[in-house]
């Protein structure tokens, strides 16, 4: 496996976890923990990672609000929750602005 199709894998494999130990992803991917920890920092200029300091060798993980490849709002459904969201208020309010900070790219 080439040094770009393993660092591929592990954002892949760290998107689906969310996090993991260097360790592990050393022994999955067969190479050192050194060369793991050179592909995170790699990755870390492109991708949202945050590296974990442990007693065990630390780990890395995906900043919660990243996921790749998860739909976003159409400009048409955009407009009708903004419009719906007129009529809210309270808790109902909070999570209709929760959706559009999660889905929408506006």
């Amino acid at each position: 496996m080439r040094t770009d199709e393993r660092r591929a894998a592990i954002m892949k494999v760290l998107t689906a976890r969310r996090q993991d130990k260097i360790s592990n992803l050393a022994a999955e991917f067969g190479v050192t923990t050194r060369t793991i920890k050179t592909d995170i920092e790699e990755l870390t200029l492109v991708y949202p990672l945050v590296t974990v300091r442990g007693r065990y060798g630390g780990g890395v993980k995906v900043e919660d609000w990243y996921h790749p490849g998860r739909k976003t709002l159409s400009p048409v459904q955009a407009q009708l929750l903004k419009k719906l969201a007129t009529s809210l208020t309270g808790k109902d309010l909070q999570i209709m602005n929760s959706i559009f900070t999660d889905f929408s790219q506006f």
